[in-house]
C-alpha cells in the first residue's frame, strides 16, 4: 500500500511540474525564473543526482552481497551467476545516467 502511496504521490509530483514548464513564458524559460529560482533548480538538481547515485550504490551493493552469497554456496553456477549480476548492474547504472541527462537538461536549458 505504502507503495502505490509514494507511486502515486511521484507521479502527482511529475504532472505539476510539467504543467508549469508548459505554462512557461514565451521569453524562454531563463526570462520567467528569477536568481532565487534558479539557484533552487542547481541545489534541485545536485540533490536529485546525489539520491539517485545514492540509490544506485546500495542497490549495487545489495546485488553484489547477494552474487557472492549465491557463488560461495553454489560455486558451480558461478558464471551463471556473475552474467546475471552484470546484466543487473548495467540495469541500475542505466537509472543513475537517466538521472544525471535529466540534472544536466535542468542545469543547461534553465
Amino acid at each position: 500500500m505504502r507503495k502505490m502511496f509514494v507511486a502515486f504521490l511521484s507521479i502527482a509530483a511529475v504532472l505539476i511540474m510539467c504543467s508549469l514548464a508548459v505554462a512557461a513564458e514565451e521569453g524562454g524559460v531563463r526570462a520567467a525564473l528569477d536568481s532565487s529560482a534558479l539557484g533552487m533548480v542547481y541545489v534541485g538538481a545536485a540533490i536529485g543526482m546525489s539520491l539517485a547515485a545514492l540509490g544506485c550504490g546500495i542497490g549495487q551493493g545489495i546485488g553484489l552481497k547477494g552474487a557472492c552469497e549465491a557463488t560461495a554456496r553454489n560455486p558451480e553456477a558461478g558464471n551463471k551467476i556473475m552474467t546475471t549480476m552484470l546484466l543487473g548492474f548495467a540495469f541500475i547504472e542505466s537509472l543513475a545516467i537517466y538521472a544525471l541527462v535529466i540534472n544536466l537538461i535542468l542545469l543547461f536549458v534553465m
